[in-house]
């Protein structure tokens, strides 16, 4: 017997929730921070929130101001930062009408760093985001606040982001015990209701103070521990060198190579003061060191800085390779073969950086990739013609690296044996046989495989186009599958057989290293990622646990600039209309007239020509490419929540589904 459904009419719904003007609730102040903390900083534990208030103080002496910073580790479980650098100003926001300190403390995006122009108080910062301590404060029981400057001493406290003790100014006492000539002090009680855990790793936290003097030479940085009466110091002045060297295992090839480079004020596509600092060092063995710093900022997910030192690296050691005629016949050169062995410090200094998400742990600022370039490369190209011997030696190390991915690429091959299915026709090889290498691109639609074959590097990257729709396999029996044209020449594309999570399948044929999806940046390009990621999840469950699946993000909007100065005109590509904010932000502040820009909206993949569609989503080192994966959730509760959404049967699950989460949508009309 069919069952009815409801109507809806006003007696089926008498007894829901009212939705009415009511129903919608404004955030105010720091209340985002407090509902879902966990889109504002890391909520494993507290490090994160301290970390924001050190890298103020960091900040300080970045821009040349205090020679101290101090860490203290309180019996209560607090976090004292202390500094001697310009004290946070007191006096009254001319706009606001409230103490610039309380501001700072109180107010999401309020800061001294958003203003880079000439006489800015901070040409270089890594806190741009402009809710850091705010985000300390309102994930506090307890925050205090003491700022001392121009011969006076500022004093308030908080409790959970609100002001409790409000703002006294006194005339600071030379004789007083702890009133100094400027900084200032802050101290936290992280309220452990918003972290997993309340206790700071301190692993972490030393490697990151340790790292902030090896950045900062000339400042010592001071940790102390109330608890075991532990008191740890640094202060470097070899810098990157010397921070290598004591972090190092394994023997040196080479001498390690460092140096620096930055932009003075004719420079004509960067900032005075944009560059870098770095030290290379290049071991047969051991495990390698890679650490790399935005402004002082550690970028553990590295960034667009780090793929600039990768780039300059293989630049020069290809171009000395050539010089010397040194390359064997048969063997290419690949970027991963002479930075496999690198260890490396990197510290580069970007005006305007753009991080990924709140905790900043990567760098998206794609100039980053030319500025860092632009510097190691010519360094390197010098050293290693003005050191022959050594070159020789970096030489012969990365190609016995080339020699060794090679022969693992033709053992894959000749497993494959000579069963092998006929390769889809409107597949777009590519001609490196090499796993780790290679890559497939399935795209969405003819047009835009089209921009893709002739955008794409041919040596590693493949190109499949689909047309239209891929079917929701969440349902279809295995044996099943092949009926379907695109999932069968998806399969025979890929070299593996269908499977189940239980199963163990044949992975010698696999083709590819990377299998990335590549649709629209539309609501029907997000529909058809969704179709094909269920097909993974559900009949190449080990691609994605072996981390070969990857979703590709192409930009939604490009920006032309004109002309400014010696500056020539430019373009940049914005990922969504956050991204486009960011960089029209960027053109006024670089005095860039209001409306001389234009901005362009991608309809579709089909829309960018070859070089753009290059340029923004298939070069390695500027494109946005994330890995597949299932995260904290087991695969039984990743499984659960796809047959809510592509399930036959469970329209009702999905309603609930939304009617909870509805209200984190984004729409794109």
């Amino acid at each position: 017997m069919a069952t009815k459904l409801p109507s809806l009419t006003s007696s089926s719904t008498a007894n829901s929730p009212e939705y009415s003007e009511r129903s919608i609730r404004v955030l105010k102040g720091l209340e985002p921070v407090k509902q879902r903390p966990g889109m504002y900083t890391r909520t494993d534990n507290p490090l994160h929130i301290i970390q924001e208030v050190l890298d103020n103080s960091a900040d300080e002496a970045l821009a040349g101001y205090g020679k101290k910073l101090k860490v203290t580790l309180h019996v209560d479980g607090s976090v004292s930062v202390d500094d001697d650098g310009r004290g946070i100003p007191f006096g009254m926001h001319p706009e606001e009408k409230a103490p610039v300190v309380e501001l700072v403390f109180t107010r999401l995006h309020a800061g001294g760093k958003f203003d880079k122009g000439k006489g800015g108080a901070y040409s270089f910062s890594g806190g741009l985001h402009g809710v850091g301590v705010s985000v300390t404060n309102a994930l506090s029981t307890r925050l205090e606040v003491t700022s001392y400057r121009e011969g006076m001493v500022a004093r308030l406290a908080f409790s959970g982001g609100d002001v409790v003790e409000a703002l006294v100014v006194r005339k600071a006492d030379a004789s007083a015990a702890g009133d100094r000539k400027s900084g200032t002090s802050v101290r936290a009680w992280p309220d452990a209701k918003y972290f997993e855990s309340s206790v700071l790793p301190m692993a972490e936290l030393t490697h990151l103070l340790r790292s902030k003097a090896v950045l900062m030479p000339g400042v010592t940085v001071t940790l102390t521990n109330e608890k075991t009466k532990d008191v740890q110091t640094w202060l470097y002045k070899g810098g990157l060198r010397d921070y290598l060297m004591q972090t190092l295992n394994g023997d040196l090839v080479i001498p390690m190579f460092e140096g620096d480079g930055f932009a003075d004020a004719s420079h004509d596509s960067f900032a005075e003061g944009e560059g870098a600092s770095w030290c290379v060092a290049f071991t047969e063995d051991g495990q390698p060191v890679r650490e790399s710093y935005v402004n002082l900022i550690p970028t553990s997910a590295g960034g667009t800085h780090e793929s600039g030192l990768r780039d300059g690296l293989f630049t020069a050691v290809k171009s000395f390779i050539e010089l010397h005629s040194l390359l064997p016949k048969g063997v290419k050169l690949l970027p991963e073969d002479v930075f496999a062995r690198a260890s490396y410090v990197l510290s580069a200094k970007v005006l305007d950086p753009q991080f990924q998400g709140q905790i900043k742990e990567r760098l998206n600022s794609r100039d980053a990739v030319r500025l860092v370039s632009s510097y190691v490369r010519p360094a390197l190209e010098l050293w290693l013609n003005q050191h022959v011997d050594y070159g020789k030696k970096l030489a012969e190390l990365a190609i016995r690296a080339a020699q060794t991915r090679q022969k693992a690429g033709q053992k894959v091959e000749k497993r494959k044996g000579s069963g092998v299915a006929v390769l889809p026709g409107k597949l777009t090889d590519c001609e490196s046989k090499d796993l780790a290498h290679n890559e497939v691109f399935l795209v969405e639609g003819d047009s835009a495989g089209g921009s893709a074959k002739m955008g794409r590097n041919k040596e590693s990257q493949a190109i499949l186009p689909l047309r239209g729709k891929v079917l929701n396999t969440w349902e279809v029996e295995r044996d099943r599958l092949f009926a379907n044209t695109e999932i069968h020449d998806i399969a025979v594309a890929i070299g593996v057989d269908p499977h189940g999570p239980g199963d163990t399948p044949d992975m010698t044929g696999l083709r590819y290293g990377k299998v990335c999806i590549l649709s629209d940046a539309d609501v029907d390009g997000s529909h058809i990622q969704v179709l094909l990621l269920t097909l993974f999840f559900r009949h190449f469950p080990k691609l994605i646990e072996t981390g070969h699946v990857y979703v590709a993000r192409p930009p939604l909007f490009r920006v032309d600039a004109p002309a400014r100065g010696k500056k020539p005109a430019s373009k940049a590509y914005a990922l969504d209309d956050g991204e486009l904010t960011a960089i029209l932000d960027k053109l006024r502040k670089e005095g860039v007239r209001e409306g001389s820009w234009s901005i362009s909206r991608f309809k579709g993949l089909g829309e960018m020509n070859a070089e753009q569609l290059w340029e923004t989503t298939l070069n390695p080192d500027t494109r946005r490419l994330l890995p597949v994966q299932l995260g904290n959730q087991s695969f039984v509760q990743t499984e659960s929540l796809i047959t809510k959404l592509m399930g036959k049967g469970e329209a009702a699950a999905r309603r609930e589904l939304m009617e909870l989460h509805g209200d984190a949508v984004e729409i794109d009309i």
